[in-house]
């Protein structure tokens, strides 16, 4: 809900006129999750034992600032994330090849701000974020294998290995969302990412690419009634791994996302984006069956609007 108002600030959605505010606010809410799409996941491909199980629950805190055009009437538009997830995976084997499927269900807590007209506005929101499923199959490399079988080809493959795989992604609109409100915390609308990777292992070393589209259903109901359809975004991202022993790890990534322009009632805005991403991770063994991920992941827009955002997070997950 909306922060009560106080001397000097305003809600973000009671201000401007309607057309005005549709346009501004949309920038605000959007350009976000432009910046969320560096999905930048070192391992995503790695080879898993089929019939594991793994389940994980994480916290990560992102803040960020946006850039947006001067017309708009914002300025110093600033975002801030606390999010807590759970995540699944189960790895069996489809076809002769290995496979896994996912899901992560979020939950977040979040605050955007900004001047509006020179006048500090701000909002709040809280809840379940969209559920994300992910399925993912190994084309070349990576056989499907379990127990010794799989120890065994692992001990074999250490000084070299590729393995490429297809995934795909699927973001369910089970979030929060206020038809009557600009800022939300679900998208009410689908999402469907087409992925393609590839991973070399050499010795200790490993690098990781991957390529995806996301493509978005149109949200009928934005805004009072409005209609707001989405372009493709596209990204890549490159992975180096360096394994210290197993469930030590490290590694570093970078990784671009463009395009994403948006429309409401056919009416194009002005926000094709561009931005890069880099990121840092670390995995922890805290045991044969338990581990610890430390991960840290920037973006940076390469263009005149866009969001500049930091993402610190920490996950536990448990093999079984």
């Amino acid at each position: 809900m909306e922060t009560p108002a106080q001397p000097g600030q305003r809600a973000l959605p009671g201000t401007l006129t309607t057309g005005c505010r549709v346009g501004a606010l949309l920038a605000l809410v959007l350009l976000p999750r432009l910046g969320q799409a560096q999905d930048i996941d070192p391992r995503r491909w790695s080879h898993l034992p089929i019939g594991s199980n793994f389940a994980g629950v994480g916290y990560g805190y992102t803040d960020g600032t946006i850039a947006l055009d001067p017309v708009l009437r914002i300025q110093n538009g600033q975002f801030d994330l606390n999010t807590v997830a759970v995540k699944y995976i189960h790895s069996f084997a489809l076809l002769d090849k290995s496979a896994r499927v996912e899901v992560a269900q979020p939950y977040a807590i979040g605050h955007w701000s900004g001047l509006l007209d020179g006048r500090p506005a701000a909002v709040n929101r809280s809840g379940l974020d969209d559920t994300s499923l992910r399925f993912a199959v190994n084309l070349f490399g990576a056989p499907p294998l379990k127990g010794q079988e799989f120890a065994d080809y692992r001990a074999s493959k250490a000084d070299k290995e590729t393995i490429v795989g297809f995934g795909f992604g699927l973001q369910l609109p089970t979030g929060q969302y206020y038809s009557d409100k600009l800022i939300n915390l679900g998208d009410n609308r689908y999402t469907f990412r087409p992925q393609m990777g590839a991973e070399h292992n050499w010795g200790k070393w490993a690098a990781e690419f991957t390529v995806q589209g996301w493509f978005y259903t149109d949200n009928t109901d934005f805004y009072n009634g409005r209609k707001l359809t989405q372009d493709p975004v596209y990204t890549g991202d490159a992975s180096v791994i360096y394994t210290f022993r197993p469930g030590l790890w490290a590694a570093g990534s970078i990784g671009y996302a463009g395009g994403g322009t948006t429309s409401v009632n056919g009416r194009t805005n002005n926000n094709d984006q561009s931005s890069i991403g880099f990121g840092f991770s670390v995995g922890l063994p805290i045991s044969h069956t338990v581990g610890v991920k430390l991960y840290y992941l920037g973006s940076r827009t390469q263009v005149g609007t866009g969001v500049d955002s930091d993402t610190y997070a920490i996950a536990l997950s448990v093999m079984f």
